[in-house]
This record gives C-alpha cells, sequence and structure tokens, in this order.
C-alpha cells in the first residue's frame, strides 16, 4: 500500500484491510474482486491483485506463513527487489538493502553531492548503499536513513538546519547545488487514463451485482478514452465482462 502513496493515505485503508484479513489465509480465501473492492481510492489497483494473488501463493507453498527467505519472498507474485528486500529487513531481521525514494534522496545528497538521485535506481546506486549498510542491524539503519528521507531530507523544502549529518553532508558542503539531470518525471493525474480508469472501478467497487455497459458509459465523455481504459482494466484482470454488463473478479 505505501508503494507510491504517502503514509497519510494508507492507515485508514490499511486497519480496515487487517481487521478483515488479519492473516494470509484469510485474504486468500476470498474472491480477488474483493481485494480490489477495499483498496479503495489508494490508487494503482493492480496492487490488489498482486497482494490477493500473493496470499494465495503463501497459503498454497508456504502454509500461510509469510516466508522470511529473500529468494521465497522475491519468487511471490507482485514482489519485486524493493518489497522482498524491506520484508526480509523490517519483519525478519535480514540484512538486506532496503532502497526507497527517502534512502536514494539522502544517499544522492549526503554521499554523491547531487539533489536528486536518477528517476530509477542505477547498479551504482545499489553498490554504494550495499557498501554503507552495515552488516547488523540493517533494519534500525534502513529504518533511520527512511525517516530522515522522508522527514528532513525532504524533495522540495529540506530541513538542513535540522539535520543530524549536515557536517558530512557532500551537497550541503558543495552549497546545495540546484539538480540539473534528466528532468523529474512527475505524476499527472487530471484527464488521464488513470484517472477514467479510477472512475470506472469506483462504479464497480460500489455496485453488488454486474453494472449495464450503459452506466459506465456516463462516467466519462469521451467515447475512445472510456473504452480505451476499460479495456485497460480488462486486461489488468481488475474487471470482468459479464454479457453486457461488468464486475470486479
Amino acid at each position: 500500500m505505501l508503494q507510491q502513496t504517502p503514509v497519510s493515505r494508507v492507515l485508514e485503508p490499511w486497519r480496515a484491510w487487517l481487521a478483515r484479513w488479519p492473516t494470509p489465509a484469510a485474504l486468500a480465501a476470498d474472491p480477488p474482486g474483493e481485494a480490489v473492492r477495499m483498496w479503495g481510492r489508494l490508487g494503482y489497483p493492480r496492487r490488489a491483485l498482486r497482494l490477493h494473488a500473493a496470499a494465495v501463493a503463501i497459503v498454497e507453498r508456504h502454509d500461510g506463513e509469510v516466508p522470511s527467505d529473500h529468494d521465497e519472498l522475491l519468487a511471490l507474485p507482485g514482489v519485486g527487489s524493493y518489497t522482498a528486500a524491506a520484508v526480509s529487513a523490517f519483519a525478519f531481521g535480514g540484512g538486506e538493502v532496503v532502497l526507497d525514494t527517502n534512502v536514494r534522496r539522502v544517499l544522492a545528497r549526503a554521499i554523491s553531492g547531487v539533489e536528486f538521485p536518477a528517476n530509477t535506481p542505477t547498479a551504482a546506486e545499489r553498490r554504494l548503499a550495499a557498501e554503507l549498510w552495515p552488516a547488523e542491524d540493517a533494519a534500525r539503519w534502513s529504518a533511520a536513513v527512511m525517516e530522515l528521507g522522508a522527514l528532513i531530507c525532504t524533495a522540495a523544502r529540506p530541513k538542513c538546519g535540522d539535520c543530524p549529518i549536515r557536517d558530512r553532508c557532500a551537497w550541503y558542503a558543495a552549497g546545495r547545488p540546484t539538480h540539473d539531470g534528466p528532468p523529474r518525471r512527475g505524476q499527472t493525474y487530471a484527464g488521464t487514463d488513470r484517472q477514467v480508469r479510477g472512475r470506472l472501478l469506483e462504479v464497480l467497487r460500489d455496485a453488488e451485482d454486474p453494472v449495464p455497459a450503459a452506466r459506465l458509459d456516463l462516467v466519462w465523455d469521451d467515447p475512445v478514452q472510456r473504452t480505451r481504459a476499460l479495456e485497460s482494466l480488462l486486461a489488468d484482470g481488475l474487471v470482468v465482462r459479464r454479457g453486457r454488463a461488468y464486475t470486479l473478479p
């Protein structure tokens, strides 16, 4: 839930999710459409399907217990390198490098002397992080660097005056030079297919029965974009066609 979504938006859905599905087995026992319904307006709803698929895999392969082994975590549906490292480190005390957006920004400034890291993690970044990460208590280190990036070394208004590593920060020592690399990617939403997909899913989440196509036609004025968004939801498995109506899987 926290991937590309701030904590403030996640807390309420997370509490509701765990109240309904306290274990992987509980989630796996329900249809995947219920996971999409409970996902609400968090965005990137394919994550809900992947989380449900991971719960099913955990039940089938690991007797309902989340595996502690890094490779076994990576083998779960929807689990990539960051998620596997985070679960390994924070749930099981593993020594994995947890390289999220906040950590990457702290390392870019403190060590590399630049305002922002590359748009996507590089091999050089991973090597640097691996060199810095302590062999013991890696989870505490990861949490500390994450919090430093989230609360002090923020993207827009870094609080350098409050930073505990200011005197060792290469970016601060260089006078906080402005980013001169590739343009940072924005996350536009208004008017995009993502917005149309969200509108369509909102109607389907609120409906107990399959929704007629004519009702979905009212969601968005542009029929070409609406059809494209609906077809993409079908392709992603987030929506299922039932004759001339649509429903969650």
